[in-house]
């Protein structure tokens, strides 16, 4: 078999997530985030275990339904 919707919906998130945490290092890196520095430090604190948490499920997933 291999992909799953679900594997392949979470794949997404984790892209998404990964996006959103290197937006905001680049906003946090240029001194002067549109949406400030403490929602832009919170958005990124939860996007970079989300990002990890998204993929590691996402393979999980693939794995078991890969037999």
């Amino acid at each position: 078999m291999g992909m799953t919707p679900k594997s392949g919906a979470l794949l997404a998130l984790s892209c998404i997530t990964g996006i959103a945490a290197t937006g905001c290092v680049f906003e946090l890196a240029y001194g002067n985030p549109d949406l400030g520095v403490i929602t832009t430090s919170l958005i990124l604190a939860a996007a970079i275990p989300l990002t990890v948490a998204f993929l590691w499920f996402a393979i999980q997933d693939t794995r078991a339904n890969y037999k």
